[in-house]
């Protein structure tokens, strides 16, 4: 099922190196003295106000062990480490507390749970950036890591850029404990399995890996794996990052992975055995592997009568084909091909094309290119002002080219309606794929007439066949053909009657519900006589 991963070039693992020439030399294991500890802390983590190092010492009348407590502000919550710090000042003070005995006695009276042992410099001091609280003893050869994570989160809330009618409305934050939760709440069996990672030698990201365990593909959770742990790089600020490092082709308009910030819908994914990546510090989740149909699908297809979502699923893939193709139509037909129109609508075409200077193409470009311009400033402006600008931009400009005879008025129609079309995408990578599109069908168009467009799409057809995600062929289940996959391809047939999962995603369980699951109304009886 698998090819080699064409992936990328092994880097150097001298690269590893790159920009800690300027570190001074820190010891690895952590010493005895308190005072020599605290030394290489301060060393490893600079003089940074925000890095606080609370000490007790015997110069202050205490009667226990020396001790320190080490953190940074704002990563702590401050109500528990003020609850930790009271406990450290006690054992502090505890005349009965000796050096040896110091570092256990901590770990039973410490009030969180949680603790760690830690016995490096380094990895006192990640602990420290991943939001825990470092109590470090005089005498003791480790450090007890107690995580009370704190500072401003954002809370949960809708989701941005996939919103629903009917279902949860709630999203995905930056925070990867609090997502983790979400998934958990919505997948409450035991087999649901985690796999965490770290990357970046600078922002040190957690990357949680998540799967059904006899649901999933084993050798595509290994092979995400694999892949995830190849990279080697200084910094990962987003899910954007991984997706390019890790998709199966580097070069293609197509996305081979699908982001959503929904929980719903990657616990949907999970239970078909798809593949989820978390990234902290983003609300954007990573669905491997995913095929060309997922993308017209919406998590509120399967909360809505299945009728009705058939008629939506029906209308997004027609908006797909009407976003794509209707410029370099209306192109191609009024310029190579006006035998193919009615004479009515070509006289009244013809009669609004009178005036204009620029041919069909530069004429579509223009429109087209005005209109992403609009859109771009429409998303960059201030939320207050930026839909007043997109809309006012969008109607003053059409009416005034037209009245100025730079556009005809039809082809303000079709812009107008290829625009619309594109936001009914659910998804916004493949509604920004439709857009790249678009462009190069309308440069066929404005050369080659229809056979252009052809000459495009079939192409694109192929490319679309040869894609993989992860070793799942692209385009299934048209292209390889499964029967089995279309109940829930461009119509959705009754829950009851999708009885298995997707077959060629899921490989384990494939059952999904009993055989029988047909509601059947008990028979209508008439009103007894006494």
């Amino acid at each position: 099922m698998f090819t080699r991963w064409p992936g990328r070039n092994r880097q150097n693992r001298k690269s590893s190196e790159y920009g800690r020439n300027d570190r001074r030399e820190t010891p690895a294991k952590l010493g005895t003295s308190l005072a020599e500890t605290l030394d290489a802390i301060r060393l490893r983590m600079g003089t940074s106000p925000d890095i606080v190092i609370r000490e007790w010492a015997e110069a202050d009348g205490t009667q226990g062990p020396k001790s320190a407590v080490c953190y940074v502000d704002g990563l702590v919550d401050a109500e528990r480490l003020t609850e930790l710090l009271e406990s450290v000042a006690g054992l502090a003070a505890d005349a009965t507390v000796t050096p040896e005995t110091a570092f256990s006695t901590a770990k039973r009276h410490i009030p969180f749970g949680g603790v760690a042992t830690l016995d490096k410099t380094e990895d006192v001091c990640s602990c420290m950036l991943d939001g825990c609280a470092v109590v470090l003893f005089d005498g003791s050869p480790v450090a007890a890591a107690v995580s009370i994570p704190g500072g401003a989160r954002r809370a949960v809330e809708e989701p941005s850029s996939q919103t629903v009618i009917r279902g949860p409305k709630e999203g995905f934050t930056e925070d990867l404990s609090t997502n983790l939760a979400l998934v958990r709440r919505k997948l409450r069996t035991p087999d649901l399995r985690v796999e965490s990672l770290t990357i970046g030698r600078y922002t040190q990201t957690k990357v949680a890996v998540l799967h059904l365990q006899g649901v999933a593909n084993d050798e595509v959770v290994k092979e995400v794996g694999l892949r995830l742990r190849a990279i080697d790089t200084d910094s990962i600020l987003e899910s954007g990052y991984i997706e390019e490092l890790i998709q199966d082709a580097a070069v293609t308009p197509f996305p081979t992975l699908m982001n959503t910030e929904r929980p719903d819908t990657v616990a949907g994914c999970l239970l078909e055995g798809q593949v989820a990546v978390f990234v902290d510090g983003t609300p954007f989740v990573l669905i491997a592997p995913i095929t060309f149909f997922k993308f017209f699908q919406s998590s509120e297809d399967y909360y809505q009568r299945y009728d009705i979502s058939s008629f939506l699923r029906v209308i997004r893939l027609t908006s797909f084909l009407v976003a794509m193709l209707l410029p370099s139509l209306y192109i191609a037909v009024t310029t190579f091909h006006q035998e193919m129109l009615p004479t009515t609508l070509l006289i009244s075409l013809a009669a609004q094309r009178e005036g204009t200077p620029l041919p069909a193409v530069l004429e579509a470009l223009l429109m087209e290119i005005t209109f992403e311009i609009i859109r771009e400033a429409g998303v960059r402006m201030p939320r207050a002002i930026g839909p007043a600008i997109s809309i006012v931009g969008a109607l003053v400009l059409g009416q005034a080219a037209v009245q100025a005879g730079l556009v005809s008025a039809a082809m303000v129609i079709v812009v107008s309606f290829t625009a619309i079309s594109n936001f009914v995408l659910p998804t916004i990578n493949m509604a920004a794929t439709v857009r790249l599109i678009r462009f190069a069908l309308m440069f066929l168009a404005g050369t080659l007439g229809l056979f252009g467009i052809i000459a495009g799409l079939v192409p694109l057809l192929v490319h679309l066949v040869s894609l993989r995600s992860f070793g799942v062929p692209y385009f299934m289940p048209v292209a390889p053909f499964r029967k089995g996959n279309w109940k829930d391809l461009f119509t959705r047939v009754p829950w009851w009657a999708m009885k298995r999962r997707p077959a060629g995603i899921a490989t384990g369980n494939l059952s999904r519900q009993a055989d029988e699951q047909r509601p059947k109304p008990p028979p209508a009886s008439g009103r007894k006589e006494n």
